[in-house]
């Protein structure tokens, strides 16, 4: 959907409020699933992703710290859904999973505190966090307040992979409705899935097959597509150039104005790093999540691109296969960002990869937003 008609779409329908926006993920992905909604408000505390996000929507989040929102503040939205991509840190493997004693879920915390006391509560919440959220004492206070609010819930873990998207991101997933309102399958609530097939298949098929482990031969699981499929850089010979004809914007952004050398990785670090690189090609359907500390660090914060095919991958050198990282758009790309999504000019390189790498996959959570807001029929 273009600009244009994000904006005309944004005239009427559910009313929404977007928790800790960044770049505009979550809005993304409520605009693919076709949903007719309005976000009513954005809130993020991160002044460079509100230039992003602004640059792109025309509209600048709430910049103020959540925590001091009250109930009534929330209440005259009269939103009819929560979205919320609440901080990571408290909860990842690579950090100190601090949890509920991690500052940086404090907002969170108090935002869910929020919902008793509320006149007008949502009638949808939608929550996405990493993978290990949903072991902590943070989503058993979730739950235990969805519960005592008249929510019903259905948890997934999912990653792009399932859906076609040669990306290893899993994440999870809470789809939450207050009652009356009822998903689709029932037969899922109060589970975690770990497959897309209540968002497409009919009920009766999903109730009489519980077993949601058994995906081979479903036409959902279609082959991932490759690599070079995502790139705005093609390898021609032995060198990198700019596909002549390529249709994605923000070619300029990250690519006139700098150095297509900056994007080589440095044969210092493939000798120092190399055993720890995930190194990907054109042909390959899988590449690790980007991180946002991607491009400051070569170890597990992202697949890098050899650019030079070598006869035989297990046995060459990396030295020869001039690695390079993917550039802001491709990691856009492989996050399902839309085409005419851009990066201000002032957004340093930096900092593009960190916005990326704390956003979420449009191929996953439009999909699980249309689920959400589809009633049974």
């Amino acid at each position: 959907m273009s600009k244009s008609e994000m904006a005309k779409s944004d005239g009427g329908g559910r009313r929404v409020l977007e928790f800790y926006s960044g770049i505009g993920g979550m809005r993304y992905s409520l605009m693919k699933a076709g949903v007719n909604a309005q976000v009513m408000e954005a809130f993020e505390i991160n002044d460079i992703a509100n230039d992003v996000y602004q640059f792109n929507f025309r509209h600048r989040p709430y910049q103020g710290n959540i925590q001091c929102l009250i109930a009534a503040d929330l209440d005259k939205y009269a939103a009819d859904a929560w979205l919320l991509s609440p901080p990571c840190q408290p909860y990842t493997r690579q950090g100190l999973q601090k949890d509920t004693g991690d500052a940086r879920a404090f907002s969170f915390l108090q935002i869910l505190e929020l919902i008793p006391f509320l006149l007008q509560p949502p009638s949808m919440l939608f929550v996405e966090n990493v993978v290990g959220f949903e072991t902590s004492d943070t989503h058993a206070k979730l739950i235990e307040i969805l519960g005592k609010t008249n929510f019903i819930t259905q948890e997934f873990i999912l990653s792009p992979l399932q859906f076609g998207i040669p990306y290893s991101r899993p994440r999870y997933f809470c789809l939450a409705k207050r009652k009356p309102s009822s998903f689709v399958n029932e037969f899922w609530n109060s589970q975690l899935i770990q497959s897309p097939r209540p968002l497409f298949e009919p009920f009766d098929t999903v109730a009489n097959d519980g077993d949601s482990s058994q995906e081979d031969g479903l036409k959902l699981f279609q082959s991932c597509q490759p690599i070079e499929n995502f790139l705005e850089l093609k390898n021609t010979g032995n060198a990198i150039d700019i596909e002549s004809v390529t249709s994605v914007t923000g070619l300029s952004n990250d690519l006139e104005c700098d150095s297509l050398d900056q994007y080589y990785v440095p044969s210092s670090l493939v000798e120092r790093w190399g055993s720890a690189m995930d190194v990907v090609y054109l042909d390959s359907k899988r590449c690790c999540c980007f991180t946002k500390s991607y491009y400051r660090y070569v170890k597990g914060t992202g697949s890098l691109l050899a650019t030079v095919e070598p006869k035989k991958r297990d046995k060459a050198s990396l030295k020869e296969q001039r690695l390079r990282y993917f550039t802001p758009r491709e990691v856009a790309n492989l996050h399902s960002f839309p085409e005419d999504f851009e990066f201000p000019e002032h957004i340093s390189l930096r900092q593009r990869y960190a916005l990326l790498g704390n956003s979420l996959s449009i191929a996953v959570v439009a999909p699980l937003l249309n689920y959400l807001f589809s009633e049974p029929v």
